[in-house]
């Protein structure tokens, strides 16, 4: 399994994300040219190699061309004292959404939005439509998100793993005012999420960079055993303290195996309608597998058991879904361990044209291959064609038959 690890002994922020992820080969042209799909004006790219406490890095600023310089200083990733025009999470959304960005870049794009959004309501007592995003807001902002979901796309990883996060010490100004450290955006978001604080004489970690590993990591640990291809390091805009700025990335290659939790649940009391509704909404939060079970109750009545597969970081919003739409009143759960084949996805051409094949490796080896479901039922509609003999002969051409 390809896994993107984050070392965030250093904290994190979007502009030293965008450098971390330069810096382990994403095409810097390719970023750009992506970038340029939303058609936001009034900035420019600035990426140059740079170093802290003798470590060499990428670094990358937004400049803004309407404004002086983005100031991260102040705190990385953060824009704190600049005229940035202020956008609701609608604005935004209308900006991804209307750009000729891919489906899964403005759907993870929006998933990190989102997460912000929910944390500034909380913290002001807004709804997420009222939010106003200060230092989000902001073009440099967008482009941090925006980028880190293009360079995610970009790497085509299994998983995502993150280091507990350091998140540092001393005082913020934000907006609203001064605040200690993590400002409580990026503590809200940090929720159920490992921390360090206090090994960085400043504000280590922004709510940007929070919201990238809310979004992207699926485990928060140390013990990691892994084969590493490469290591990078994204240059922050700090050099105070005997830590250097920096956020270190691996690439590389572990056991295909995660600790993972499964929920559970019995029911023999709801609409069956229901249950679709209840399951698509628990993968958009981030269950990895949901299922249904006949059973038998107690006297002898049918009943459904819920189960759900989860990485811990989803855990909360889970169970507020399974409490708030079904008519459990709780659930058991524990810990089970998931094995499996590393996967990709190969694009291949065929007669009907261009088809994903999914392709399966045990030690290095590729031992199974199919077309994607979805390839071969759009093939099957438009040709008029039976769906088994489709999928046979795009397999067949895979086999060499």
């Amino acid at each position: 399994m390809i896994v993107l690890y984050y070392d965030c002994f250093s904290g994190i922020s979007g502009d030293m994300n965008l450098g971390a992820m330069i810096d382990l080969g994403v095409d810097e042209k390719y970023l750009l040219d992506e970038l340029n799909k939303m058609h936001l004006h009034g900035y420019h790219i600035e990426i140059t190699r740079d170093e802290r406490k003798g470590i060499t890095g990428t670094k990358v600023n937004v400049i803004l061309e309407e404004h002086h310089h983005h100031d991260h200083d102040d705190a990385p990733g953060h824009d704190h004292h600049h005229h940035h025009e202020h956008r609701n999470l609608m604005d935004i959304e209308e900006i991804i959404y209307s750009s000729e960005l891919s489906p899964k870049v403005k759907k993870l794009s929006m998933d990190m939005f989102n997460k912000i959004a929910k944390a500034e309501s909380k913290i002001h007592g807004k709804t997420i439509e009222e939010v106003h995003f200060h230092e989000v807001g902001a073009v440099d902002s967008i482009v941090d998100i925006v980028g880190a979901a293009i360079c995610y796309d970009f790497l085509k990883v299994d998983k995502v793993i993150s280091s507990p996060i350091e998140v540092g010490k001393g005082f913020v100004n934000c907006a609203h005012g001064t605040f200690p450290v993590p400002a409580p955006a990026t503590l809200e978001i940090l929720k159920g999420i490992p921390i360090k604080k206090g090994n960085i004489p400043f504000e280590a970690t922004t709510p940007t960079g929070a919201a990238i590993l809310a979004t992207f990591a699926s485990e928060f640990r140390e013990d990691l055993n892994i084969n590493i291809h490469k290591t990078a390091y994204g240059i922050g805009h700090k050099d105070k303290g005997d830590i250097p700025n920096v956020l270190r990335v691996f690439l590389g290659e572990v056991e295909s195996y995660e600790e993972l939790y499964m929920l559970e649940c019995n029911m023999d009391d709801m609409n069956p309608e229901i249950y679709p509704y209840v399951m698509e909404g628990l993968f958009k939060v981030g269950a990895i597998e949901v299922f249904l079970t006949p059973i038998i109750m107690k006297k002898g009545r049918p009943g459904v058991n819920l189960s759900v597969l989860y990485a811990t970081s989803k855990e909360e919003e889970i169970k507020d879904l399974i409490l708030k739409e079904t008519t459990t009143l709780g659930f058991r759960k524990y810990k089970v361990q998931r094995q499996y084949l590393r996967r990709n996805i190969e694009y291949v051409n065929t007669k009907y044209g261009q088809v994903r094949i999914k392709n399966s490796y045990l030690k290095g080896e590729k031992i199974k291959s199919k077309p994607e479901y979805e390839d071969v039922k759009e093939i099957a509609e438009r040709e008029g064609l039976p769906f088994r003999e489709i999928y046979n002969n795009i397999s067949e051409g895979q086999n060499g038959k």
